[in-house]
């Protein structure tokens, strides 16, 4: 089995985007404010979509564009749902 250039430059993007991961996981546990724990939610979702891209580029299948799209929607509509929540306290107005 050849390793090319392409493989080796997903393996280090893979690595440095789970250690995103771990590093805003940790800023969630460890945030001092609900506004520092949002913020590490929206870097990480961020990060698990790129993660699953590049596992898709390295993998070759479109399955995980799929996956990463809605990754994408639904990390979108859940921070601008947690800010609306941050800011007035409900999500849902009577």
């Amino acid at each position: 089995m050849s390793i090319n250039i392409i493989s080796l430059a997903s393996y280090f993007a893979i690595m440095c985007f789970a250690l995103g991961c771990l590093v805003c996981t940790i800023r969630i546990v460890k945030g001092p404010s609900p506004q520092d724990r949002a913020w590490a939610l929206d870097a990480m979702y961020i990060n698990a979509m790129l993660l699953i891209i590049t596992l898709g580029i390295l993998f070759r299948t479109s399955w995980y564009y799929d996956i990463a799209l809605l990754i994408a929607l639904f990390g979108f509509v859940g921070t601008a749902a947690l800010a609306k929540f941050l800011l007035r306290g409900e999500v849902i107005e009577p």
